[in-house]
């Protein structure tokens, strides 16, 4: 064989290796992205912003259409997607912390199993809490002049996302009384302008935008934030609040150890859930690997999108979106909780707050 030829054969044949077993064209059909709560929530916001410029960069620029399933605090939603989503790449999830949260906690009415699902975009938050100045404390170091006076704090419930700021107060020995009911976040900051509530918790958008004023004026006190993940996984200060001690060095501070125990793992499952990993998007099980890349090299295309950029802080907030190992790592970090942590929590709850769980 004439050895140019076989030199040209060769590429070729390089080329074709590196290129995937199949490649997907979603030119003229609909991809459906469930959001298993209500309109003009959170994670419906964060699915209408992701889904047309994921659009724009699929094979084929589908219409990526955003469908609303909310019910059983988005578990039915889930549930549905596990039960009628085909693995054709046509249907993702939006998951969410209100997602997880059932899910960790062995809900009786999940019927959806993380492991089933393949990750494309995990969407990170972070947030801080603060207490009212009147205590005379000037950081989480005056604790002593915090021990033993009630606080009150606003929650819709114990089952929901503020049950990070309910086991965290906690383990930083916070006498926190929760009041539940209280619709969002945004109706508890109000409350602890207002002064009916003495010690709150805002994510860092709605932290940077309003509870800042608050602590400028000397009406909050930051104590901590809840930090981030770093690349091993390992809990980190939050590069919002750089002066802020995270939650474990909150912990360190008020204990004078590093933070251990049953409840502390427990803990950090929520967290990890309801913060680092806070939005996820998912396609169903059974995916083939080339669908699932497909979807990343969109998500990553995204990413550098000058269209994204542009409306990203605006839109999602002050942490980037990540996809690939990342995202993997986020995903299964915060959908894992050992048996013995389930356990002690399902217990706390029941115990304290009187959570039925069957």
């Amino acid at each position: 064989m004439n050895p140019v030829f076989s030199r040209l054969l060769l590429a070729a044949g390089l080329v074709l290796a590196a290129a995937p077993a199949s490649a997907i064209d979603l030119a003229n059909k609909t991809v459906t992205l469930l959001v298993p709560f209500p309109t003009g929530g959170g994670v419906d916001l964060w699915a209408r912003f992701n889904g047309p410029l994921l659009s724009k960069h699929l094979p084929g620029k589908p219409t990526v259409l955003v469908k609303n399933m909310p019910g059983g605090g988005s578990t039915s939603g889930a549930n549905f997607f596990t039960a009628t989503a085909k693995p054709d790449g046509l249907t993702l999830l939006a998951s969410s912390a209100s997602t997880q949260f059932p899910y960790l906690l062995g809900d009786p009415r999940v019927k959806y199993e993380y492991k089933d699902w393949r990750v494309v975009l995990a969407g990170p938050t972070g947030g801080a809490a603060y207490v009212s100045s009147k205590y005379g404390a000037k950081s989480i170091r005056d604790i002593d002049k915090l021990r033993g006076v009630e606080l009150f704090f606003a929650s819709p419930g114990p089952t929901a996302l503020e049950l990070v700021s309910l086991l965290g107060f906690r383990l930083v020995d916070l006498n926190v009384n929760h009041i539940f009911g209280v619709v969002g976040r945004a109706e508890g900051l109000l409350g602890f302008e207002r002064g009916e509530f003495t010690i709150d918790s805002q994510t860092t958008t709605a932290y940077l935008r309003r509870t800042s004023g608050l602590v400028a004026d000397g009406t909050a006190v930051p104590l901590f934030s809840w930090g981030v993940l770093d690349k091993n996984g390992n809990l980190a200060r939050d590069p919002n609040f750089p002066d802020l001690p995270h939650i474990g060095e909150a912990y360190e501070i008020v204990h004078g150890k590093k933070p251990e125990g049953i409840e502390w793992d427990a803990f950090m499952a929520f967290l990890i859930s309801g913060f680092p990993a806070q939005k996820l998007m998912v396609l169903p099980k059974g995916t083939p690997d080339d669908i699932v890349e497909t979807y990343r090299a969109a998500v990553r295309d995204m990413l550098k999108d000058p269209e994204y950029i542009a409306r990203r802080d605006e839109v999602i907030g002050e942490y980037e979106q990540v996809t690939d190992g990342e995202a993997e790592r986020l995903y299964k970090d915060s959908t894992s909780i050992s048996p013995a942590a389930r356990t002690w929590v399902r217990e706390f709850l029941e115990k304290t707050y009187q959570v039925k769980f069957n």
